[in-house]
């Protein structure tokens, strides 16, 4: 990455834009009451402070003075003042953890929201313009909120302790007051030109650190099939190669955070003896008591924490900067590929019809896999499609299921709940069996002696008893075969018949015994059947064959009235 990748006055819109609509969002009310009771929390601790300053000075001169009964009278406000000081501090770091996490609910929610609406997840997947934005939702979303308004509370801290303690220090010693300025000013200067490579460095840094943790989730998802081509080897490979990327990048952070240590280290050291040097030789002189020089030190020590605040938090100011830069690329990732032009291949939601009108299907590369398809074919028929390669068949599943692919011509069909496609890999997300078999909207409707019903048709009655029933929450990629999984999905298509189901290459996972068996009980049920496979699969039982060859042509051959 690079500084052009920051875009400044984008960035600033962005964070502008985020804060204006956490504000007026329906929780926007009570997040302005929790900033509005924070900065009343800040103001206390700030005027604490200052009256802490002189409680300080006062204790301390009636140690010099060896005043027992002033420094006794000092020491109970000592503590009281610290006391009350406790209580605000503690009360307000509840107020901006609740703060922040409130805004991350608000932000990462709409941004599961966004993610998930209109296949965006799938189009960023597919395009690899954006990597890991599940790790930028999940995890720069939190130190995003949390970061942001740590910064702003200390933006705002410091403001105060300015006011307050400018005066103070002022009264002290005007020369002591613009040493802090100047001082504040030229570390902070010097800790950006050494500190900046960081910015770079950490948001190459969060990439490579998903990249290296995919790389392992990839492996534990994967266990079985790698097992089998003792695939082990090269998953070391790549793995040490990720790691290689981690700690190379990391060595060069450390690098930079040691020349930025060494500056700040003695910076801050600096600060505990400046205000000494300064003012001590007006108490040798006689001119100030004793206490002011300890005084003097806590109100210059304050002073250049808030002007130094680029000094005192650079790494966190770094982060933040990565931060911004990544939830900036995510939103733009998003926004542009909701923006991105979409198949030429017009979509017509229409119930109780499934057609094509010269449709016409290109691979990747142009190639021409199905040339002006144009059949109407009869709410509940079971249809083969088949031909000399997989490549026309899946690209007609993907174009009727509206997922974008190259082409042009028109796709009518049932609307999403009354169509239902059926990958040769099925997906099933983890839960219940419950929740498997039975879709949200039809929750409540289908009884259990129906569910049984259904799995015993499919001869699944095991599965019940070894996912413990019904609503135990399960991970089945592990615990069922692939033939299982299938299985579950196509009982979830009997439970609530959608008027067409699109299945491509099921065969490979179910066997010819199986196809036949489901075909049947979904020739019974009046559910239409569009089968990509082989062309010896069930073939007699089906009303019709849609064949196409290598060049892209077709035919339709009705098999039985």
């Amino acid at each position: 990455m690079n500084s052009q990748k920051i875009p400044l006055k984008v960035t600033a819109v962005r964070f502008a834009r985020a804060v204006r609509d956490f504000s007026s969002s329906d929780v926007g009310k009570k997040a302005n009451l929790m900033f509005a009771g924070l900065a009343a929390l800040l103001f206390g601790v700030s005027g604490l402070n200052v009256v802490n300053s002189y409680v300080g000075r006062n204790f301390m001169t009636a140690i010099a003075d060896r005043q027992t009964p002033e420094f006794i009278r000092q020491a109970i406000f000592y503590v009281g003042v610290f006391a009350a000081l406790t209580v605000f501090s503690v009360i307000a770091r509840f107020v901006e953890e609740r703060l922040a996490l409130l805004w991350r609910e608000f932000i990462a929610r709409r941004a599961v929201t966004l993610y998930l609406a209109n296949g965006t997840y799938y189009r960023l997947d597919v395009s690899g313009q954006l990597t890991n934005p599940d790790q930028r939702i999940a995890d720069d979303v939190r130190a995003f909120t949390r970061t942001t308004l740590s910064f702003v509370l200390l933006l705002f801290n410091g403001t105060l302790t300015i006011v307050a303690f400018s005066s103070v220090l002022w009264s002290i010693s005007p020369l002591l007051f613009l040493v802090a300025v100047f001082y504040a000013a030229s570390g902070s200067y010097l800790t950006v030109l050494l500190g900046r490579p960081l910015i770079n460095l950490n948001y190459d840094q969060l990439d490579k650190e998903a990249n290296f943790r995919s790389s392992l989730i990839h492996v534990r998802e994967n266990a079985e099939s790698i097992i089998l081509e003792r695939g082990e080897g090269r998953q070391q490979i790549l793995l040490s190669h990720r790691l290689d990327d981690v700690i190379a990048n990391f060595r060069r952070i450390t690098a930079v955070n040691r020349n930025v240590g060494f500056f700040t280290t003695g910076y801050n050291w600096l600060i505990q003896i400046i205000p000494a040097l300064i003012v001590a030789p007006a108490f040798i002189r006689g001119d100030i008591e004793f206490g002011v020089i300890t005084q003097a030190a806590a109100a210059f020590a304050m002073l250049v924490g808030a002007f130094s605040l680029i000094v005192t938090q650079f790494h966190s100011i770094s982060h933040f900067a990565v931060l911004v830069a990544r939830l900036n690329s995510l939103l733009e990732a998003i926004e542009k590929s909701q923006t991105t032009a979409e198949s030429a291949i017009e979509i017509v939601e229409r119930g109780g019809c499934l057609a094509y009108e010269r449709l016409s299907l290109l691979s990747s590369n142009g190639t021409p896999l199905l040339k002006k398809l144009s059949v109407s074919i009869p709410l509940g028929s079971l249809v083969l499609l088949t031909g000399p390669s997989q490549a026309p068949g899946t690209a007609l599943f993907r174009a009727t299921a509206g997922i974008p692919t190259p082409g042009t011509g028109r796709i009518i069909r049932p609307g999403s709940n009354d169509i239902v496609f059926l990958k040769q890999r099925p997906y099933l997300p983890p839960g219940t069996l419950r929740q498997i078999l039975v879709p949200l909207e039809n929750a409540g409707e289908i009884s259990d002696d129906r569910m049984f019903q259904v799995l015993r048709e499919l001869d699944l009655e095991r599965v019940v008893s070894q996912a413990g029933g019904l609503d135990k929450e399960q991970g089945w990629e592990m615990s069922l075969s692939l033939t299982e999984q299938q299985l579950l999905a196509v009982a979830k298509v009997l439970l609530a018949p959608p008027q067409v189901v699109f299945l491509d290459r099921v065969d490979t996972t179910l066997g010819s015994e199986k196809l036949r068996k489901i075909l049947r009980l979904l020739s019974d049920r009046s559910i239409t059947c569009i089968n990509s496979g082989e062309a010896n699969d069930a073939r007699d039982l089906y009303h019709a064959v849609l064949e196409y060859s290598e060049d892209g042509r077709w035919t339709w051959t009705p098999n039985r009235a």
